[in-house]
């Protein structure tokens, strides 16, 4: 005890913490080691080894990871901004030695960027805000009420999550083309009039399902917002029916305001889903252009804006630079609305369920 007294009258050397007592954090180990046994010594060796490598082996995990999401993205950048001549030089791997725009310009050209940008947010962002408030509803209406049948309705929501798209193309092309049958009478009296009721090429193709909670991958929608009104106390309905307020508005006014960050992620997920798609957009529409569709059918496009001809061959390494330079011209638009976004949809993926 002697010894441990003295040793605890002796001031801390320069430069330690001092945490209480005049003694240091160092000295305190040494005093709690003394009282020890050898097992719990070694336990605690192996736990502040532990401690000092695991920072230093975490630091490289996220690194690799980190490199091995973004080596798309950082070749796509690097390939956009280099040189036709650069692809055929072999000191040439991530830094162009030839920094141009010319790519660029040249694939905005042909995919007559600025007009397929607008023509894609009219459909992505109103098919987006349209099916984000039918999915609301559907999801509220299985969430906090109960009918008949709402098991076996709810299923067929399930179904919508795991049945693709690619099984009703045909079905709904039908319908479209021919107006659930009504186009072919109308055509035997007035052919003009008719065509109107031909949806083929019309935004209504996208427009109608959305309204109808049966846009891209409203299945999934359903279920995040079904989740998460159920997570709401019930307590807020409640409260709202007591001061007179009817289903539709408490909806409204309660239930709409504290789903925010869950509304948030829904319009995220279908903006993206709607901005990537080529399928249903290739399937109704001929003559109208999307970033997807303009993606897609790049190669023949730039064929015709470099060498007015659809024909020509080009060899696949030159192709690269254009091809790059197009997924950066779609993916911009996308990177730069979730930066600004990422904190909300971040929230409102932990709250909506489907994680933890």
């Amino acid at each position: 005890m002697t010894a441990i007294f003295k040793k605890k009258q002796e001031p801390a050397a320069e430069g330690e913490h001092i945490v209480g007592n005049g003694l240091s954090k160092k000295q305190i180990r040494q005093i709690h080691m003394r009282n020890m046994n050898k097992e719990e010594i070694a336990y605690l060796k192996r736990k502040e080894a532990m401690d000092k490598v695991w920072p230093i082996a975490r630091f490289f995990i996220l690194f690799g990871l980190c490199f091995i999401i973004l080596y798309p993205l950082i070749y796509m950048i690097s390939c956009a901004f280099r040189a036709q001549e650069d692809m055929s030089d072999p000191t040439v791997m991530w830094i162009p030695r030839h920094l141009t725009l010319k790519i660029l310009k040249q694939t905005m050209n042909a995919m007559d960027f600025w007009h397929t940008l607008a023509n894609t947010l009219f459909l992505n962002i109103g098919c987006s805000l349209v099916q984000v408030v039918t999915c609301a509803v559907t999801g509220y209406g299985f969430a906090r009420f109960k009918f008949k049948g709402k098991n076996l309705l709810f299923g067929i929501v399930l179904m919508m999550i795991l049945v693709p798209n690619q099984i009703i193309a045909i079905p709904q092309y039908m319908e479209f083309r021919y107006c659930l049958g009504i186009q072919p009478l109308i055509e035997k009296a007035n052919p003009t009039l008719a065509q109107k009721f031909n949806l083929i090429d019309s935004p209504l193709t996208m427009y109608l399902p959305a309204l109808m909670a049966n846009g891209i991958r409203a299945g999934l929608m359903i279920f995040i917002f079904r989740q998460f009104f159920k997570g709401l106390p019930k307590e807020l309905e409640d409260a709202a029916y007591l001061d007179g307020c009817g289903p539709f508005r408490t909806f409204i006014q309660v239930m709409v305001p504290n789903a925010a960050s869950s509304f948030l992620t829904v319009f995220l997920f279908s903006v993206v889903w709607y901005w990537n798609d080529y399928y249903v957009s290739s399937t109704f529409f001929t003559n109208n252009s999307t970033i997807a569709l303009m993606l897609k059918n790049l190669n023949t496009l730039l064929s015709l804006e470099l060498f007015n001809s659809a024909t020509v061959e080009v060899s696949p390494r030159e192709q690269i630079i254009w091809m790059e330079a197009g997924c950066l011209l779609s993916v911009t638009p996308l990177l730069v609305m979730y930066t600004f976004l990422q904190k909300y949809f971040t929230e409102g993926i932990e709250r909506s369920g489907l994680v933890g």
